[in-house]
């Protein structure tokens, strides 16, 4: 007489479970970064737009943006010299974004609190730490 196991689910169904699981969070993922942003904020200390290069604006309209709020700039280049700073970080077609770098995360609460939005008067940018 067969033992049965009653209760549990035989391998291949759980098999299948997984991989449809994982293909959800693969999807969600895609979509959402929602896992990339928690990596990069709490491990990293850094934050990104992650748009794609053709949804960025021309250089020349990034660097215009820098040149007109070079006030604001300067303000946070003062936060930390030689250790917080701003680059133009262009893409393969033309288009770019901005890039503030900082040494530690109250160097980054303070840039944050300076800009007061998710962009840089229309220019999407990034934070880094270095």
């Amino acid at each position: 007489m067969k033992n049965k196991r009653k209760g549990r689910l035989p391998i291949s169904t759980a098999v299948v479970v997984l991989v449809i699981l994982c293909a959800g969070i693969l999807l969600i993922e895609s979509q959402t970064k929602i896992i990339r942003r928690w990596i990069d904020d709490v491990i990293y200390d850094n934050q990104n737009h992650y748009l794609a290069c053709e949804q960025l604006p021309s250089i020349s309209e990034v660097e215009k943006v820098l040149e007109e709020h070079r006030d604001m700039v300067d303000q946070i280049e003062a936060i930390n010299p030689g250790f917080v700073g701003v680059e133009v970080h262009p893409c393969g077609n033309g288009n770019a974004d901005i890039t503030f770098w900082y040494g530690s995360h109250q160097d980054r609460l303070m840039i944050e609190q300076i800009i007061g939005n998710d962009t840089f008067f229309g220019v999407p940018y990034n934070l880094h730490n270095r």
